[in-house]
């Protein structure tokens, strides 16, 4: 089920199969649905999930809307240390941490303000982070049309941190790098020195 529909279903008097699935996922692991700490939970996972994964309703160009101003400048833009938070989609738990986007703007920029929201709508699905920096990287170049993009990703995942080997603290890198920021080396260089990660590889 998308997630379009799924936010339909809120507004439907009692049918929410999202709900009636968290209630069955309590009763078996075991639990007792019926006892006062769990009597709204089933709402309150629904809830949650549905706003963790509204991304799927977004669409960058809707999001960016008039955002986009004219500008004589062609030097790199960076905006460094975006919060995000997503889903993992192979076990439905949480990875977080920073993004770090920057782009050599064609003639226009975008509204700073944009940048975050473009991120939130590819951390607000079930998600991979190498798959979420491409996504976002791809967005950014899409409707700036700029000559270059580069994001990075510095999260944590708690399916590494909480099951499986248990290795809590640990930092998953990833980047994505477009057009003259992946192939001019004088720009690449200057982004990951900006974002804290110059001299390691790409």
């Amino acid at each position: 089920m998308s997630a379009i529909r799924a936010l339909d279903y809120e507004s439907e008097a009692g049918a929410d199969p999202l709900r009636d699935a968290a209630r069955d996922l309590l009763r078996h692991l075991g639990e007792d649905v019926e006892r006062d700490g769990l009597l709204e939970t089933p709402r309150r996972v629904a809830s949650s999930l549905r706003y963790l994964t509204e991304g799927y309703s977004m669409q960058p160009e809707e999001v960016v809307g008039s955002a986009m101003f004219e500008c004589e400048s062609d030097g790199l833009v960076v905006v460094r240390d975006i919060p995000f938070y997503s889903l993992c989609e192979h076990h439905l738990l949480p990875f977080f941490g920073r993004a770090h986007i920057g782009y050599l703007p064609a003639g226009r920029v975008i509204g700073l303000s944009k940048l975050p929201r473009l991120v939130d709508v590819f951390a607000h699905r079930l998600q991979l982070q190498e798959r979420l920096t491409h996504q976002i990287a791809s967005a950014v170049l899409s409707v700036t049309d700029s000559a270059g993009v580069g994001v990075v990703m510095n999260a944590r995942h708690l399916c590494i941190e909480m099951r499986g080997v248990g290795k809590p603290d640990s930092e998953t890198v990833t980047s994505a790098l477009l057009g003259d920021l992946d192939t001019d080396s004088g720009a690449r260089a200057e982004f990951l020195d900006r974002v804290g990660i110059s001299g390691r590889s790409r």
